[in-house]
């Protein structure tokens, strides 16, 4: 074990500041508003060679407007008793400049009924006039007290120091070939608010990990879930990325959501993978192509997952026995053009014709209530990772590409027509490869489409965006051409000299 440190306190003494500030980095939202934090944010971290795990919690306690009894409140104490319960050191931060508050008390007591180890942390010492006013948060009972201040970077390396001095200490880390050092393949669930996401997590992860409520924008930081399956007695490592729901950016009038819909446009670039959770009783809505083709152009490996399918099965299956009544009776209205969708196969291929552009990735229906083909998502999962990795030979690679080109020529641009030389693979997330052509402005998308067709065709991908990038190769050999050329046109001095050499034997033979 590294260790893990949680931070805990009332709203809005800047929690979230201080996590930020330990980590490097801009992770859970930072906003003047209390309670913006309600999942506990993760973060696997180093300080002065020491690995530890630190975890943003919610405030405790009942803001304005809100009861003990409601969903999200009542989840969100949940996520910190969590949190406590697992960690090794609590950092109990409060605020210098409102002073000890009936909520400071209330949590000081949750905090040593459960036993842990707590450095209390003075936050929002700005000034040494206020370090003076640190000293009243000694009666709150805890010998280990810092000030600091999370937004200017004051008092952190004392605080740190400390926090790796009172982890407990680490165990032996595997020897060679003991446990696996692969880095966790990263997964993005995105999409709409109130699709399922979080559920689908909490299932997979078979936890209340993220909270889950039917009130749309309930998650708003990314939530990092490590998950691990073993699979024919092999550890596969995944890290589930818990994202808020993409609304039309019109709609988006809260700062708050607006950073959320930031940190899940980052959460899209940094995964290795992007599962796009539709809704099956709403369908394919302008909101979510939005989401799909910010998934494009990051160029990432997507699978689209149907949620909520339990809640349309019912239908679909009737409908499918009308339909073989009415084939079995010949009933069936030959004037009705519509086509009935009734098969998961029918409602796959329709997902892939609104989404053409990511028509490449497999379409997965399920049911996080149920547990409806979670496995096949894991199945989808497992798939593409492996394709993504593929790495294609140079000699194959060429072999398919010419016979693409020979079975499609591409069309005359210019006077020039586009000739292809070779290609290589230079990348793999996303498979990259580089081209090297005649002239690369000349290339059209619409043979670009095509190629790519064809290297599906040859090599799968499945999931995987294929990025082929055409450079004009260097003209190393033009001086030859040319001075081949110049041969042609001029006559060389080997045939003057036969012809020299002919007129002085006739000028001999005259003599004699």
């Amino acid at each position: 074990m590294s260790g893990i440190i949680a931070i805990v306190g009332r709203p809005n003494v800047g929690k979230s500041a201080l996590f930020n500030r330990i980590a490097g980095r801009r992770i859970a939202i930072v906003h003047d508003r209390p309670g913006v934090t309600r999942d506990r944010v993760t973060a696997e971290l180093e300080w002065r060679g020491r690995p530890f795990t630190l975890i943003d919690t919610g405030g405790i306690g009942v803001m304005r407007g809100e009861t003990a009894q409601d969903v999200i409140t009542r989840a969100a104490y949940d996520q910190v008793q969590v949190a406590i319960d697992t960690s090794d050191l609590i950092l109990f931060v409060v605020n210098v400049q409102e002073g000890i508050l009936p909520l400071d008390e209330e949590v000081a007591v949750r905090l040593r009924k459960s036993g842990k180890r707590v450095l209390l942390v003075v936050n929002k010492v700005d000034t040494g006039r206020a370090e003076a006013g640190a000293g009243e948060f000694d009666r709150l009972g805890f010998p280990d007290s810092f000030p600091i201040s999370a937004i200017h970077s004051r008092g952190i390396d004392e605080l740190m120091t400390a926090s790796i001095a009172a982890l407990p200490e680490m165990a032996e880390l595997p020897g060679p070939g003991e446990g696996s050092s692969t880095a966790p393949l990263k997964l993005a669930f995105v999409g709409r608010p109130n699709v399922g996401k979080s559920s689908i997590i909490n299932r997979l992860t078979r936890s209340d990990r993220v909270i889950v409520s039917p009130i749309p924008g309930t998650t708003r930081d990314a939530v990092d879930v490590p998950f691990e399956v073993e699979t024919d007695g092999a550890r596969e490592r995944y890290l589930l990325i818990d994202t808020a729901g993409m609304r039309k950016a019109r709609r988006v009038d809260d700062s708050i959501e607006f950073f959320s819909v930031q940190r899940t446009a980052d959460s899209i670039g940094r995964a290795d993978i992007v599962v796009l959770v539709l809704d099956a009783v709403s369908g394919i809505l302008e909101q979510d192509k939005k989401v799909a083709d910010i998934i494009v152009a990051k160029r990432r490996a997507c699978i689209v997952v149907v949620n909520k399918w339990d809640l349309v099965a019912e239908g679909v299956r009737k409908a499918r026995e009308e339909e073989i009544e009415q084939r079995r009776n010949k009933t069936r209205n030959r004037d009705d053009h519509r086509q009935r969708m009734t098969t998961l196969s029918e409602f796959g291929e329709w997902v892939q014709a609104k989404l053409f552009f990511l028509d490449y990735a497999p379409v997965i229906f399920t049911s996080a209530v149920e547990g409806f083909q979670l496995d096949r998502l894991l199945e989808a999962i497992r798939y593409v990772g492996a394709q993504m990795q593929q790495q294609i030979p140079t000699a194959v690679l060429n072999r398919t590409i010419n016979d693409a080109v020979e079975n499609r020529q591409p069309v005359s641009k210019q006077g020039m027509r586009l000739k292809f030389f070779y290609a290589t693979q230079t990348g793999q997330a996303p498979p990259s490869f580089l081209m090297f052509v005649n002239r690369d402005d000349i290339l059209s998308d619409e043979y670009t489409k095509y190629l790519t067709r064809e290297m599906r065709k040859a090599f799968g991908f499945e999931g995987c965006p294929i990025v082929l990038r055409p450079k004009p190769r260097p003209k190393t050999i033009a001086p030859v051409r040319k001075h081949a050329a110049a041969r042609k046109k001029s006559p060389g001095k080997r045939p003057e000299r036969r012809s020299v050499r002919r007129r002085s034997e006739k000028a001999k033979s005259r003599r004699k």
